[in-house]
């Protein structure tokens, strides 16, 4: 059964509660979250024409790296009608669900999922381009611009949609290094991120030999499906990572409570300067290797050894890409430097994947009518406070205006920031600091680890507050 959706039509002038630009997961699990609160108008914009969630690496078989629960909207609300669950219910298949005995789905299924809810949930725009956001103090509302193409016509109309919040959910975008990125930007060889993968992979697949650049999870996939697609003893496969070895996730149950909302609360307290080094030093709880994919590929090289011989492929970590050039119209030169051994070579190849990662998609360029506002960091990197939203000047902050950000606050927040195990609590976070009200409860503790020596007092909601106790001798009078 699909959700009933309850679409509201408020008159073009009136401001709405909320606005999200951007409809990935973090802000869908916003949409879903808002859709039975009577008292939350929202509206949700994007430039994509219909939801997609990395088509390029929907590999056959690769699953996404947290459990099922982490859906949504299950971790707050697990009786909404938003569920995973309820998604499987919807296209009759709990049973086999429940007999496959899968903890942690595939990507194609949870990006199916996804697009279940984006299908079925009101209040979402896709094919709508924000193109400015502004604050107008003589009304005390934000102003966001936004232009619509018509799909068929191609015509353009522009609208103007006016908030008393914004959501900033606009995700991330492949990360190409300098040093690689006259390779992307040239035709010929084929040169492309991970991001593209399965739209390239026919043409990566012919080419004589293959470069994968990247030693976290999605060069290990890539690296192992390319090594499932090519003949035994003819795979002619390089796969390079700057990590010392190709690592394992730090899956432990006690490693994974750095992404609670205990650890993002700690996380917060901590001087920027610490907070720096600690997502740095952090990688290997998110940009490690899931262990099963390590074994398969280990698997996989081992059963080409059967018949006596190695597979044609090279393995090695620790090194770093300084320059790369092409040569002529039909190879690509890269230049390679193992600090630890103080050596360099070169690698001469056809083609080259990139598993280079994703970065933070700038806000600079959508928020610049609000930067006289913004207060920012001494890396001039927005200031976000508890409740997600950027800390800005009190003419905005003061009206009862605010923006927030949901995946652009790593810097202020953690390493949980882009993890899927968050997106509800985030999400019921923002949704009760804009509806002033515990509107979602939320636990007051959620790992067994205490982090640091001095722990905040929790911020309860007045309703969950201790009652204060009259001390018995008021009341006493002398006799």
């Amino acid at each position: 059964m699909t959700p009933q959706t309850h679409p509201r039509h408020p008159a073009p002038d009136t401001p709405r509660d909320l606005v999200g630009i951007g409809i990935g997961p973090f802000n869908l699990s916003l949409a879903a979250l808002a859709h039975p609160l009577a008292e939350v108008d929202a509206v949700f914009y994007d430039q994509n024409p219909a939801f997609s969630w990395h088509p390029g690496l929907l590999l056959d078989g690769a699953r996404i790296q947290v459990p099922f629960l982490a859906d949504l909207v299950t971790l707050v609300d697990p009786a909404s009608p938003w569920t995973f669950l309820n998604h499987l219910r919807s296209r009759d298949r709990l049973f086999p669900f429940y007999f496959a005995e899968r903890f942690h789905i595939q990507r194609a299924e949870y990006d199916a999922y996804c697009r279940w809810v984006a299908e079925n949930l009101p209040g979402l725009r896709f094919g709508h381009h924000v193109d400015a956001v502004r604050f107008n103090p003589e009304r005390d509302v934000f102003e966001v611009d936004h232009i619509r193409r018509d799909p068929d016509t191609g015509i353009e109309e522009l609208g103007r949609t006016h908030a008393r919040n914004i959501v900033v959910g606009i995700g991330t975008e492949p990360d190409v290094p300098d040093t690689l990125r006259p390779l992307v930007d040239a035709p010929g060889v084929p040169v492309v991120h991970a991001a593209d993968y399965l739209t390239h992979r026919d043409t990566l697949l012919a080419a004589g030999h293959i470069t994968v650049v990247g030693s976290g999870q999605s060069g290990a996939e890539i690296f192992l499906d390319l090594l499932r697609h090519r003949p035994a003893g003819h795979e002619r496969l390089h796969w390079l990572g700057r990590t010392e070895s190709f690592a394992p996730m730090e899956y432990s149950k006690l490693g994974l409570e750095h992404f609670t909302p205990d650890y993002t609360r700690y996380f917060q307290t901590l001087a920027e300067p610490v907070r720096d080094r600690l997502v740095a030093s952090q990688w290997q709880l998110h940009k490690g290797i899931d262990a099963d994919t390590l074994a398969a590929i280990h698997d996989e090289l081992y059963r080409r050894t059967l018949d006596g011989g190695w597979p044609d492929t090279v393995l090695t970590p620790g090194v770093a890409v300084r320059t790369a050039g092409r040569l002529a119209t039909t190879k690509i030169e890269l230049h390679l430097e193992h600090p630890d051994q103080n050596a360099r070579t070169r690698l001469t190849t056809d083609a080259v994947v990139l598993a280079t990662g994703y970065r933070e998609r700038p806000l600079n360029r959508l928020l610049a009518g609000l930067d006289p506002y913004l207060r920012r960091d001494t890396k001039e990197r927005p200031r976000v406070d508890d409740t997600y939203r950027l800390v800005m000047d009190p003419t905005v902050s003061g009206s009862g205006c605010h923006v927030y950000v949901q995946n652009a606050e790593r810097h202020t927040h953690g390493v949980g920031t882009p993890d899927l195990g968050l997106a509800a609590w985030r999400s019921a976070t923002i949704l009760n600091a804009v509806t002033g009200k515990e509107t979602y409860p939320l636990p007051d503790r959620t790992a067994f680890t205490t982090f640091g020596l001095e722990q905040p007092e929790p911020r309860l909601p007045e309703a969950r507050r201790p009652k204060a106790l009259t001390p018995l001798t008021e009341g006493i009078r002398g006799s």
